[in-house]
């Protein structure tokens, strides 16, 4: 199937083209620029969205479930079901993300999810793509842990990251990791030298222990201010080198309950455009009603979109990408800025700049349309139009 989409303009993000030309085949974008520059191939059909502005899909480097499932569930239902959900939302790619458990339980949920990644294109169904699996835990702060369990964490260890790394068969990208604890730079080493991207979170470091792990290779900070030791102005910790530290790429939640816009701002001004990433921290209960669910095997109660655990504690969020885009957007910064912190942005943090998250030829074909209030009114999934 060969299709040309022609929209009013396109943000790819990185340039702006006005009444744009998107021609997709077999998957793969063929052809990016303005649409009277086209032809339109023999047995193509043309698509007329002048009236919206066509993007990268989004791509989220952080989530643990959506549609009422948990990729710890480690089921191609339960993965299926999440990467349908988001889709719709205009997530077309994301990296599967653990919670702290036993890890017998987490090496069974990671075999799972690496069993389903090796298997899922082998329909033409449209769905989000599953890149790979970001660990997040047990390698983290007791002080800092938010709902991750107390009795599963554990101290870095180069043994059970090898457990880890075996079970996820070449699908692990991401490993979240206190940088503080016994052994943690040893492990950072071994993350790094297993390809992985290392990222402070969940944290209680000072800015030096910071810094030492940054020095070793550490280059995102997860869910920023989010379980991580407070700045202070003469305690800067963990957060004041994250902002000062431009070789890290910092996400944020922004649904305006785990950030506030002050510190979101702060935020967006200390890194710039080229180094946030938006991501959802999304839960089962992403795209559900109010009520009970889980996170892994954490019991969390869902009332006015909010998820907290039996504490009170915040536990994810039932975020959706599209929603974040307006959010930003909504704080003043430039719609391309926006877009790109949640596509070319995430998908250079993996390395996969040239296949994901830009509207480029021979990427693959996730494109969005969406509307002037920016929601997303269509969806390709590689070529394939999401319903």
């Amino acid at each position: 199937m060969t299709t040309l989409l022609h929209a009013g303009r396109a943000l790819t993000p990185t340039t702006e083209i006005i009444d744009a030309g998107i021609l997709m085949r077999e998957g793969v974008i063929q052809q990016v620029g303005p649409r009277e520059g086209m032809q339109l191939p023999a047995g193509a059909k043309e698509i007329a969205a002048t009236d919206k502005t066509a993007v990268p899909g989004f791509v989220d480097v952080h989530i643990h479930g959506a549609g009422g499932h948990d990729v710890m569930e480690g089921s191609a239902e339960a993965l299926k079901a999440v990467a349908q959900l988001v889709a719709r939302h205009g997530t077309t790619s994301f990296v599967a993300t653990t919670v702290t458990a036993s890890p017998e339980d987490t090496a069974r949920s990671v075999d799972g999810i690496a069993r389903y990644i090796g298997g899922q294109h082998e329909t033409e169904d449209a769905r989000a793509e599953v890149l790979g699996i970001h660990l997040e835990g047990p390698f983290i702060s007791a002080v800092r842990r938010g709902v991750h369990p107390q009795e599963w964490l554990k101290l870095p260890s180069g043994e059970l990251l090898e457990k880890f790394l075996q079970a996820a068969a070449g699908h692990a990208l991401i490993l979240t990791i206190a940088p503080e604890l016994l052994g943690a730079i040893p492990c950072i080493d071994a993350a790094r030298k297993a390809g992985m991207v290392v990222a402070l979170g969940h944290t209680d470091a000072t800015y030096e222990q910071a810094r030492a792990a940054i020095a070793h290779g550490a280059r995102h900070a997860v869910h920023v201010y989010n379980a991580m030791r407070p700045f202070s102005h003469r305690d800067s910790g963990v957060i004041g080198a994250v902002l000062t530290s431009p070789e890290v790429t910092a996400e944020l939640i922004a649904d305006g309950v785990h950030v506030d816009e002050a510190a979101m701002r702060v935020l967006l001004q200390a890194k710039g455009a080229g180094r946030m990433i938006l991501v959802s921290d999304g839960t089962a209960a992403t795209g559900m009603p109010d009520g009970k669910y889980t996170l892994g095997k954490i019991e969390v109660t869902v009332s006015g979109g909010v998820c907290r655990n039996a504490e009170g504690k915040l536990a994810g969020s039932t975020l959706t990408l599209d929603r974040a885009l307006r959010n930003i957007v909504g704080l003043g910064v430039p719609p391309a800025d926006a877009v790109r912190m949640l596509t070319a942005n995430p998908a250079g943090l993996l390395g996969i700049e040239f296949k994901k998250g830009a509207l480029r030829t021979g990427a693959d074909a996730d494109v969005l349309l969406l509307d002037a209030g920016w929601h997303v009114t269509n969806v390709w999934a590689r070529g394939v139009a999401v319903s």
